[in-house]
């Protein structure tokens, strides 16, 4: 008979283990408490990541207020934010991480060649204003499917982005198609997988067209979300959070480990910014926040 303690026996061990480290343990593996501990002093940054915030998920506080809170948190940055607004982020020094406004919507994209018009339009008049501004990031979307084949797709997409994209390249402006996923959030998108996306990107053929990988969205969709960076980060040009399933905090209410995924993605010498798109749950929602940044602070 073997020495070596048995498995039932280990996986008491364990729970019993776990029983003793309670819920503040496990929170502290995330580098942050709770919503109902109250203030605590936080340590500066490390500086290791580069952190934005998408202004859609605090749509309900001013512009000015949110600015204000997210300096003092120790962001510089906010994505998702068109040109009316881009002089309220000057006056409080953050910077404009990813710049909208130029898409027509989520499911009208440059998949369909009756957008193209428009979508050259809009793109061409955002791309200068993106670099007069001192910008760089400018979001695009594939739009929806609609009994589309694959190969189409990827067709319409590039004979439409071909238009803009030398303009992008003269300009500085780096122009990222977000995948999104179609099983949740949006059903029929057409860009809802890497596999798909990677192959435009290579397609397009410039350095100004990349992909925004949003983790939230390709968890759902695919998985293996570590493995997907360390094989295809040179098409990434800038990420997304969020916790799964639910969309909310990425503490340990949720499936994901962020703290490997940020080291993961620093690993592959990735230097723009990672921008916490998480609908907070909490009452205090720029506590919330705070906890995110934390976490992907490695």
């Amino acid at each position: 008979m073997s020495n070596q303690p048995s498995r039932r026996a280990a996986i008491k061990n364990m729970v019993a283990g776990t029983a003793a480290l309670g819920t503040t343990g496990l929170l502290s593996s995330f580098g942050l408490a709770g919503p109902g501990t109250g203030d605590q002093k936080l340590t500066p940054l490390k500086g290791n990541i580069h952190h934005s915030v998408c202004r859609w998920c605090y749509g309900d506080i001013p512009l000015e207020d949110f600015c204000i809170a997210v300096k003092k948190i120790g962001i510089p940055a906010i994505d998702l934010v068109g040109p009316a607004d881009w002089p309220v982020l000057k006056r409080h020094g953050i910077y404009s991480s990813m710049c909208n406004g130029a898409e027509i919507s989520l499911t009208k994209g440059w998949n369909h060649l009756e957008y193209h018009a428009t979508l050259i339009k809009n793109y061409t008049e955002h791309i200068g204003l993106v670099a007069k501004a001192g910008y760089k990031n400018l979001i695009c979307f594939s739009g929806n499917r609609e009994g589309m084949d694959e190969e189409t797709g990827w067709k319409n997409c590039v004979a439409g982005l071909k238009q803009i994209i030398g303009l992008a390249e003269q300009q500085g402006v780096t122009i990222h198609m977000e995948l999104l996923n179609s099983k949740i959030n949006h059903p029929d998108q057409m860009c809802d997988n890497t596999k798909w996306g990677v192959e435009l990107v290579k397609r397009v053929g410039s350095a100004n067209f990349k992909l925004l990988y949003d983790i939230y969205h390709m968890q759902i969709d695919e998985g293996d979300v570590i493995r997907t960076i360390q094989d295809h980060h040179q098409y990434f040009g800038h990420y997304h959070t969020g916790g799964v399933p639910g969309r909310h905090e990425i503490d340990e209410t949720q499936e994901l480990y962020y703290p490997a995924i940020m080291k993961a993605i620093l690993a592959t010498g990735f230097s723009d910014y990672v921008a916490q798109e998480f609908v907070p749950s909490w009452p205090d929602k720029l506590k919330a926040l705070e906890q995110g940044v934390r976490i992907c602070d490695v």
